[in-house]
């Protein structure tokens, strides 16, 4: 049997906020320190191809390959995505089928949101032994089912306790041969589809329903919020207005940091765009998924 011993990292991304995978992708880049080579899975969902060109002559490809797949194509066939009316873009659903952008053989792999940057090496979250769990992952900033903003709702009705530890998806790290033997992307699917009136956060919802009480705890330095201040965090994430926006509303400290990672791409030039840009693109999200209800 193959056997990959490759660092294998998923992100996706529509042409609009691709310009967060450039600081991403750097800031793995100088901070991987081991031997291991880093295959960076990129879910395409209309970025240009001149991005994409550019993008490649970031990182050195003896190092990191990236390796690009279009949305359409990791979706199963049997398999279709229930339209809410948020304003979360559909390729936020990604990661639910990020297991079946991998080989076969692979036995693990990391998704990260494009709106994180690493600040330590990544191998030491890679190595982390997942043991019987199917997925690890950091408790979210609500922490438990029971948050009325962000939580499971009909938590009691599905039979959780209000103390139900809750996480965010915008990184985990996968046994993706786990996650298709049992299904997982169907049964989140389906849990998005038959509670639909109940859904907040779009596949969040549906990640927590399904994998309650099944996941492994992370360090939450392996996914630090970019509004809640740390000296040393291993990965942060952007979870509020991102740092490419004027209107940037978490610790500077991090946005330095990401604007460190662009100066040393050939997006060295990049300024920040105005914050009417992201309403427009919540209105444009919201547009599209009404017309494909329709």
């Amino acid at each position: 049997m193959k056997v990959n011993n490759n660092i294998s990292i998923i992100c996706a991304s529509d042409n609009h906020y691709a310009i967060l995978i450039v600081a991403l992708l750097k800031s793995i880049d100088l901070n991987h320190k081991t031997d291991e080579h880093i295959d960076f899975h990129i879910i395409d969902d209309g970025i240009a191809k001149s991005f994409r060109k550019k993008l490649e002559s970031i990182v050195d490809p003896s190092r990191i390959t990236i390796k690009w797949f279009k949305s359409k194509e990791i979706v199963p066939t049997h398999i279709t995505i229930p339209v809410d009316s948020s304003a979360f873009p559909l390729t936020a659903y990604m990661r639910v089928f990020s297991p079946y952008v991998v080989e076969e053989h692979v036995e693990k792999l990391i998704y990260l949101d494009v709106d994180t940057i690493v600040q330590d090496d990544i191998s030491k979250l890679w190595n982390l032994s997942l043991g019987e769990y199917t997925v690890a992952a950091a408790q979210d900033v609500g922490k438990t089912v029971d948050c009325k903003w962000g939580g499971i709702a009909n938590y009691a009705e599905l039979g959780l306790t209000a103390d139900t530890k809750y996480f965010n998806s915008g990184v985990l790290v996968v046994n993706p041969k786990k996650w298709k033997a049992e299904g997982i992307s169907e049964k989140v699917i389906d849990a998005l589809r038959i509670h639909k009136k109940y859904v907040q956060l779009a596949d969040q919802y549906g990640l927590n329903v399904v994998l309650a009480n099944k996941w492994l705890q992370l360090d939450p330095k392996w996914n630090w919020f970019a509004f809640n201040e740390n000296e040393n965090p291993s990965l942060v994430h952007f979870l509020d207005i991102k740092p490419i926006f004027k209107t940037y509303n978490s610790k500077e400290v991090y946005k330095d940091e990401f604007y460190r990672y662009l100066s040393l791409t050939p997006w060295e030039n990049f300024k920040p765009i105005s914050g009417n840009q992201r309403h427009i693109r919540k209105i444009f999200n919201k547009i599209k998924k009404a017309f494909i209800k329709l």
